[in-house]
């Protein structure tokens, strides 16, 4: 899964070498457009503004919590803040 700006031949061709499916919407400039799982894409794109969400949280953001444990705990917060708004 990637953005339009990582369309390229060579990235595509890496990708599928590893056995992996391809994800990236065809550029404007391409001239033959290559077609892509919408439905991915779009659950792509919900997860990745969540995290631009969660990233406007200070605590989150500068990780001011050095143990594991307790920097879940606040993306655990900040997850059950967000979903209930």
């Amino acid at each position: 899964l990637a953005d339009k700006a990582y369309d390229s031949n060579a990235l595509r061709e890496t990708i599928a070498s590893m056995g992996a499916k391809v994800v990236i919407p065809s550029n404007r400039s391409r001239k033959t457009i290559i077609p892509h799982d919408e439905l991915a894409y779009m659950y792509r794109n919900r997860i990745e503004r969540c995290f631009n969400r969660m990233k406007h949280f200070r605590r989150l953001s500068t990780r001011y919590d050095r143990r594991t444990i307790h920097f879940k705990g606040v993306i655990h917060l900040v997850a059950a803040m967000l979903w209930l708004r």
